[in-house]
Formats: structure tokens, C-alpha cells, sequence
């Protein structure tokens, strides 16, 4: 996507074919499900099912033609005996011009490749971009905890506690005070699961720079040569 384009409901561009519209975008959700990289453009567009313009199917063109470049891209997974996993969490703040939500992201990795991933709205709208990040991490937390417990089914148990990277010191700090009262008392009570996450020792929320975040890719567009080196 365009860097900094904002897709809103009612751009005054007019209606579009909402029938070719849908199967485009339809078909390009089965193609996220092994390419990362375009997930956050897709879940963008994908918002806009109902009601498609002209604009928006531009931004779908946009996508076909990243596509039609990348065909031959994919996740590799290399033969490896020590299989540690770890995340990557983030957050953008008030992303969507329609109901001012934020979009959360993160992406797990086990042994050479990226095994999990994800784009989503949050549900409800952050008054910070600190309340952003934190509720990506408790999401990103929340994934750790069920990867973890499948990997032990197949007998890759993970004895240590799942490192999770995220670039807000004021989310890592949020969760291990409790007592951090002015920012954290009106965010609902089900996003504090991850307190008691780092408490146990389950999940470890370690800083990260800018620059080293690898989920920013699932929540905004990028520039080129930052957008390229997050897909490697």
C-alpha cells in the first residue's frame, strides 16, 4: 500500500463491482495464509466488503500487482535441531479513519521461519499508543500460550518462557506494575491476562528497536527498503 494512505468508508470516488471486488479480495485472504507480507494490506481492503468504490478496487490493483511481482516467494523453513520459539508484537494507534481503532500485529517464529501471524482491528478504540501496544501484546500472549501447548503435544515443549519483542518500554512497564494506575485503569479488565503471564514467567515482554520490529509489516505500509527487509 501506499505509505500513510488511509482507506475510510465514504471516499466520494463512487461504487465499484462489489461481486468482482469480493472475489478478488476472497481469493488474495487463501494467499495470506503463507505470505506475511501482504497480510496487512489485505486485512485493510477486506474491511471494505460491503461497500467497495472505485478507490478501494485501486488499492486491491495495487496488491495484484506486488503479487504478480513476488510469485515466487514463500517461507523457508531449513532443517534445525533447536527450535525456540518467539514473537514479535506492535500496534499502530487510531489507524482506521471510520471508528478510530488501531491495528494489531504479531508473528511467531520457530527455529528458520515464521510460523504464525497476524493483522487484526482491535475491538475497541485505544486512548494511547501505549493502551495500543499493550492490547497487540496481550493478543500476541494469548497466541504464545496456545503455541506453545500445541508444540508440546508433539513433543517440542518449550521449557523456558516464550521472548516476546516489543518497541513501547511503557507496554513492557505495564505489565509488571500492577500499580501503574493513570494509564491501565480504564483499559478492560480481560487485556490485564498478560500481567499475570509475565508474573509466572510464561511470556518475557523484552524491548526491541524501531528498526528491528518485524511486525510493524503487519500494521501499516512501509516504505520500500523497510517493508523489503521486514519480509526477509
Amino acid at each position: 500500500m501506499n505509505v500513510n494512505e488511509k482507506l475510510i468508508s465514504d471516499d466520494g470516488t463512487g461504487l465499484t463491482d462489489a461481486r468482482c471486488f469480493r472475489s478478488i479480495v476472497g481469493g488474495l485472504n487463501y494467499l495470506s495464509h503463507t505470505r506475511p507480507d501482504i497480510a496487512f494490506p489485505i486485512s485493510v481492503v477486506s474491511r471494505f466488503m460491503h461497500n467497495p468504490t472505485k478507490h478501494h478496487f485501486g488499492a486491491v490493483k495495487r496488491i495484484l500487482r506486488y503479487v504478480a511481482g513476488t510469485t515466487d516467494f514463500g517461507i523457508w523453513y531449513s532443517k534445525k535441531s533447536d527450535f525456540r520459539l518467539f514473537g514479535f508484537t506492535d500496534s499502530d494507534w487510531l489507524g482506521c479513519l471510520d471508528d478510530r481503532k488501531s491495528t494489531s500485529g504479531y508473528a511467531f517464529s520457530l527455529g528458520s521461519g515464521v510460523i504464525s501471524w497476524s493483522s487484526k482491528k482491535q475491538e475497541i478504540v485505544a486512548l494511547s499508543s501505549s493502551e495500543a501496544e499493550y492490547i497487540a501484546a496481550t493478543a500476541s500472549s494469548c497466541q504464545a500460550v496456545w503455541l506453545k501447548r500445541l508444540l508440546a503435544d508433539v513433543f517440542q515443549e518449550q521449557a523456558a518462557g516464550t521472548e516476546i519483542f516489543c518497541d513501547n518500554k511503557a507496554t513492557i512497564a505495564m505489565t509488571k506494575n500492577p500499580a501503574f494506575h493513570s494509564r491501565t485503569k480504564h483499559i478492560d479488565i480481560r487485556y490485564h491476562f498478560i500481567r499475570d503471564l509475565v508474573a509466572s514467567g510464561c511470556i518475557m515482554l523484552k524491548h526491541c528497536g524501531t528498526n528491528e520490529q518485524v511486525a510493524d509489516i503487519l500494521t501499516k505500509a512501509l516504505p520500500v527498503g523497510k517493508h523489503e527487509y521486514f519480509r526477509l
